[in-house]
């Protein structure tokens, strides 16, 4: 008993080295953090903001003037030529406009400039043009009009190495350990053509995502480094343009180069990721945020028009489908990409910032090692109920914990890696306490076959028995049998080995009650009790309990010609069976209980094995055993005998063999002989004539039973035990008794 705990004990502590080892490895993946691991994550991300988007406030400082299709139609096919695009800045700038940013590119010259087009072979004998108009370049007058307004015109990334050098208008100062090495990098650039690149107010990388970025657009670079230095992006740049600033500082960790931590631009404070960009915090794309290019390309003065662009950052881009600049957000909306510098733009003048630092990815590889504790404690303990359920709670509470560092900081808390790791360590830790327990079950079936036939036992698991405290009253057969001579056996062997021997007997005597579809209760020292009929139903229980007493027998004889029998003086049993009502079930304490059966038959077929060596024969089986098998069975009648603890006396029965030596002529012959002796005896004939009938039997039995010649010798002794008058005076002495008993 005391190895039990012990062994629970270990078989838990086994169980939560499991769970710790799928913690660890968990750990291990999330610092790998593979491809499946991110794309959860940012699939996360765009489902809180796609619950929760930022609103649109019509008041913020930016609106985008949009080459649309109706500008398009109005004003010709991309590109226009220089000098509307001039006429476009001079009427932004007139009215008003704080910024004009353009994310477009201007890398090649002017093709409509007249010097161009009287350049081209094609055309120079068709056009005829003055000679003072002759020399016009649109370039240079476009970069004369871009002179006088704050314009910011755009750079891209290039993927090559060829390319020329593009000069920042913007000072960079670096706060820290070399913040800006560490920034997303280009090969190269395509920078404005000249004179453009020497007349604007300021250069911004248009690109929202690095090079080769495909999908949907979540974080957009805020700096960018190149070979030229470090190049804002074309938001940021506007808005220093904007305020009149002449630097922008990159604030970086102290102690680790190439870590940036926020820019400043003013009083604008943007912090972003260690790589120099910015968790974009979308909003729905809405209309009131562009203006047609071709409303700004009337010549007529506005109100209306002056109303949103004075004071306002302006930035110029397309939503024409022809012009392929439409990006996906992690709304799931497609907007042109002018339209993410504006919302970058937006969430930075209202400070709305999504973050997320290391300390959110500390927290979140915490949430999964509690996670995993929980789900292994829980489960080591209680089950895989109670942990499904102790890890759903858990799992709740970091989500809400996600949702409302979301609603109220902007925090980007990742729960995908804690819940599906979390899921995972509970599935796989499911997985091997099923295992655990069906090993278990399996040991403990094996054990229990021991006590139950295997059929037995597959019965009651198909019905679903339930083992539980209490029992029902039914009809069932029980059996004792007792080892005879076991107290010179133990004298003449030591306490070890009699413990040996006895497992041995046991063994082959339980085998074959388990062969009968018996119930092995207990063993009682040297004796065992089994039953029949229960725990399932069993038809032929009277029956199958005689055949168990007879293959017992024959086991009998072949343990004792075993080599552990050699030497020592054979075993000999006496079996007693019984079929009668009993309470069968759980019997015991709530917390301790076996499985057995209380009844008047229990005590009867006790009784009935200790008879056994009255009538001096090794198996003997009650009326109602008789009653129910005499047509399959060979049996005696074995006289009425006084069993201790009940009145009336009792009709018992030897058990010879089954259905072969009921139908063997021998035996035919040896029953009628037997109720010959039977009868002599009631009718009082003389003793002598008793003796010879039964020195008959004793010869028959020699080829029949031999155990029978004992019972035929003791049987003239026992003619008390046949005669009516026996029985008439014991029930006048039970009555008497009865009545000279007080009245309660």
């Amino acid at each position: 008993m005391i190895g039990k705990p012990k062994e629970r004990a270990g078989r838990r502590r086994a169980f939560q080295m499991v769970g710790l080892g799928l913690i660890l490895f968990g750990c291990f993946i999330r610092v790998l953090d593979p491809y499946p691991v991110r794309i959860a994550r940012l699939t996360y991300f765009d489902i809180l903001q796609r619950l929760s988007p930022r609103e649109y406030n019509p008041d913020l400082p930016v609106r985008v003037v949009d080459i649309d299709e109706q500008s398009l139609a109005n004003w010709g096919q991309w590109p226009w030529p220089r000098t509307l695009l001039a006429e476009m800045v001079k009427n932004l700038g007139e009215y008003g406009a704080a910024a004009i940013a353009f994310d477009m590119l201007f890398v090649e010259p002017d093709r409509f400039s007249p010097s161009r087009l009287l350049n081209d072979p094609a055309l120079a004998d068709i056009l005829t043009v003055k000679r003072h108009a002759a020399k016009l370049d649109n370039d240079v007058l476009f970069g004369l009009e871009i002179a006088n307004w704050p314009v910011v015109l755009g750079a891209a990334a290039r993927p090559t190495l060829e390319g020329r050098p593009v000069t920042p208008m913007a000072g960079i100062i670096e706060i820290g350990e070399s913040p800006a090495s560490g920034l997303v990098s280009v090969p190269n650039w395509t920078p404005p053509a000249p004179p453009l690149d020497q007349t604007a107010a300021g250069i911004g990388g248009v690109n929202v995502s690095p090079l080769g970025g495909m999908g949907i657009i979540r974080r957009v670079p805020i700096l960018w480094g190149g070979p030229d230095g470090t190049l804002p992006g074309l938001g940021l740049e506007a808005l220093r343009v904007a305020l009149g600033e002449s630097v922008i500082i990159a604030e970086g960790a102290q102690d680790e180069a190439g870590i940036m931590l926020a820019i400043e631009v003013g009083d604008f404070r943007l912090p972003t990721t260690e790589n120099g960009e910015v968790w974009v915090r979308y909003r729905r794309d809405n209309p009131n945020l562009y203006l047609s290019a071709n409303d700004i390309m009337q010549a007529t003065d506005n109100p209306n028009l002056r109303a949103e662009i004075e004071g306002r950052i302006i930035l110029v881009g397309t939503s024409a489908a022809g012009l392929f600049d439409m990006h996906q957000t992690a709304l799931g909306e497609s907007v042109p990409g002018v339209s993410i510098h504006a919302q970058l733009l937006e969430q930075i003048l209202t400070g709305e910032m999504l973050s997320r630092s290391d300390v959110t990815a500390a927290l979140e590889l915490l949430s999964f090692v509690s996670l995993g504790i929980v789900v292994t404690v829980v489960m080591s303990r209680f089950g895989a109920v109670a942990s499904f359920v102790a890890g759903g709670v858990s799992a709740a509470v970091v989500l809400a914990s996600s949702w409302m560092a979301f609603q109220n900081q902007l925090v980007l808390f990742d729960v995908t890696f804690p819940l599906l790791g979390g899921m995972a360590n509970f599935g796989l830790l499911a997985g091997y306490l099923f295992i655990s327990t069906e090993r278990e079950k399996r040991a403990i079936r094996q054990t229990f076959s021991h006590y139950v036939a295997p059929e037995i036992l597959d019965e009651m698991e198909r019905s679903g028995h339930q083992l539980q405290l209490g029992g029902e009253t039914q009809e069932i057969t029980v059996m004792f049998s007792d080892i005879r001579g076991f107290t010179p056996l133990s004298e003449t062997v030591s306490a070890t080995d009699l413990v040996t021997l006895l497992n041995q007997l046991f063994s082959k005597i339980g085998d074959q009650i388990l062969r009968e579809r018996g119930t092995i209760d207990k063993f009682i020292g040297d004796a065992v009790m089994a039953f029949w009929n229960a725990p399932v139903p069993v038809e032929d229980h009277p029956c199958r309990a005689a055949s168990a007493a007879l293959l017992m027998r024959e086991a009998l004889v072949d343990f004792n010609a075993s080599a552990v029998m050699k030497g020592r003086p054979p075993i000999a049993l006496a079996t007693g069976c019984a079929t009668g009502q009993a309470c069968v079930g759980n019997i015991g304490s709530k917390s301790r209980f076996n499985y057995t059966v209380i009844g008047d038959v229990v005590n009867v077929a006790a009784r009935i094995e200790q008879s056994c060596r009255h009538v001096d024969y090794d198996i003997l089986v009650s009326c109602a055993v008789y009653e129910n098998t005499r047509n399959v069975m060979a049996m005696l009648e074995a006289g009425y005998v006084d069993l201790k603890g009940r009145t009336d006396l009792e009709p018992v029965y030897v058990l010879v063999g089954g259905q072969e030596t009921l139908d063997a002529p021998a035996f035919q012959k040896l029953e009628a002989t037997h109720k010959k002796i039977i009868a002599a005896i009631r009718n009082r004939q003389p003793h002598d004539q008793i003796e010879d009938m039964c020195a008959d039997c004793v010869a028959q039995a020699q080829h029949i039973e031999p155990g029978l010649r004992r019972f035929y010798s003791a049987l003239p002794g026992r003619a008390a035990d046949f005669r009516s008058d026996t029985q008439s005076n014991q029930l006048i002495f039970s009555h008497q008794e009865s009545e000279s008993k007080p009245s309660a």
